[in-house]
């Protein structure tokens, strides 16, 4: 790959972060993000630069740890997606749609998705992983977040049912 792909920007948050980044969050190979919206998503938001994804580090360069290990985040997303994890092996003909946390702020990627995913394929059950739309707007002292609901909802629609 050309360097330009592994450029690494540097954003601060807060005193005790550094967050990394390299754009943009793609799955493990085998797999493909399924766009969920033809074209733009609806009511779609502006944000500060491209989709990123990155880890947590600390100032003096250290990667940040939760449970021992370093986390991978994403942000800015404005095209989201959906990975769909199958079982490897026997298949129990469940499947879980799995929403990765992060506050509406960024989305802790594999942390609380692609880890899940791999948890639940491993048992036999099809995992979903949707890349919804962060950041979200803060009202108050909460986050408003009608987009990521409608990344949700759009998720989860039956097969079959028209585009909206």
């Amino acid at each position: 790959m050309r360097s330009a792909f592994m450029v690494s920007l540097v954003l601060f948050a807060g005193e005790s972060h550094v967050w990394t980044a390299q754009v943009p969050w793609q799955p493990s190979a085998g797999r493909t993000q399924i766009p969920l919206w033809p074209g733009e998503a609806p009511h779609a938001r502006p944000v500060d630069g491209p989709e990123v994804a990155g880890t947590v580090v600390d100032r003096a360069g250290s990667k940040k740890l939760v449970g021992g290990r370093p986390w991978i985040y994403v942000d800015r997303v404005t095209q989201p997606t959906m990975t769909v994890y199958s079982p490897g092996g026997r298949n129990s003909g469940a499947a879980v749609i799995v929403f990765p946390g992060g506050g509406y702020n960024v989305l802790a990627i594999d942390l609380e998705g692609t880890e899940a995913c791999e948890w639940l394929t491993s048992r036999g059950i099809t995992c979903v992983l949707l890349k919804y739309r962060v950041p979200c707007a803060k009202v108050g002292p909460y986050r408003d977040c009608p987009t990521a609901l409608e990344d949700a909802q759009r998720t989860v629609r039956p097969c079959g049912s028209r585009p909206s």
